[in-house]
């Protein structure tokens, strides 16, 4: 039980707590609120209600559930660990989270065994804090965090825009700009509910690319976006024409590659640590499958 006395005038009580306590997140708060565990003058109150000088605040804090997930051994690349976040290379064909046909064998369970009892609790669950998310079958750098500061801290620099996330990919056709930024907003597909499009009624959406090389029937580029939409660079890069090669869902026509997956990967992270506030800047080597490919159009 914790029991703090208000300061402050006007202010909404969920905004309180978490400026107060920066290890909760807000959805949280609200959840503990709900459940009559935070109290104001030993009475619930709703989340907006406006606190005046004086107020008492009790806190009764949930213990987090164990999840349900197993931890199971799967080789993962670890590039960055310390006490606070790990960042892992996602092999391409590995599912982040468990979901629909996908119980088991994912990213979450490699991180249960990884981590073992130092893990986010958020949402009143103990679970891999896992603050952004890859498809399936992109390849590259993922952030965990392995407690509930660093999830939250983290969770609004990606919110805020302020980590820089740079990923290569080989694309269909040749592209005649050297660089370019496409503003286009997505939306869940009216064709396709497992699909995403750009629709003008879609989430605002931001993707800068640079060619760093032109062969035949391809180009290699980099990519930059400004904005985390769900399949935001496969969606961008076939609108314009230039869909990314192996993407069965967003291309049609010959892979003559026989790859399985999207030539994408995400190559490097540029953030502040979540705790400390160092500047961290990371990088994973292209998996062998995309090298190989590369290698045969230099030599064709």
């Amino acid at each position: 039980m914790n029991n703090i006395m208000v300061d402050i005038d006007g202010q909404r009580l969920d905004v309180y707590i978490c400026q107060i306590k920066s290890d909760i997140s807000r959805s949280m708060v609200q959840k503990m609120i709900e459940q009559s565990k935070i109290l104001v003058n030993g009475k619930k109150e709703k989340p907006s209600y406006k606190l005046k000088v004086g107020d008492n605040i009790t806190i009764e804090y949930i213990k987090p559930q164990e999840t349900k997930l197993k931890p199971q051994k799967i080789p993962i690349e670890i590039i960055y660990d310390d006490n606070d976040i790990i960042v892992v290379n996602k092999p391409k064909g590995l599912v982040v989270h468990p979901g629909n046909g996908n119980l088991d064998g994912t990213l979450a369970n490699a991180i249960l065994d990884i981590c073992k009892d130092s893990l986010s609790g958020i949402g009143g669950e103990i679970r891999p804090g896992i603050v952004h998310r890859l498809d399936k079958d992109t390849s590259g750098l993922l952030i965990i965090a392995k407690n509930d500061k660093a999830h939250i801290n983290m969770s609004n620099e990606i919110k805020n825009r302020e980590v820089k996330k740079i990923y290569i990919a080989l694309v269909k056709g040749v592209i005649q700009e050297n660089e370019a930024t496409i503003s286009m907003p997505i939306a869940r597909s009216k064709k396709d509910r497992k699909k995403m499009a750009v629709d003008k009624n879609g989430k605002e959406a931001i993707t800068h690319f640079k060619v760093l090389k032109r062969y035949d029937k391809y180009t290699l580029l980099e990519v930059k976006i400004d904005t985390g939409r769900t399949h935001q660079i496969r969606v961008h890069m076939a609108e314009i024409g230039h869909p990314i090669v192996g993407d069965t869902v967003y291309s049609n026509g010959k892979n003559e590659f026989g790859v399985i997956g999207q030539c994408l990967h995400a190559k490097s992270l540029e953030f502040k640590h979540p705790i400390t506030s160092k500047e961290m800047k990371l990088e994973a080597k292209l998996p062998e499958y995309f090298q190989d490919i590369l290698q045969k159009l230099d030599m064709s």
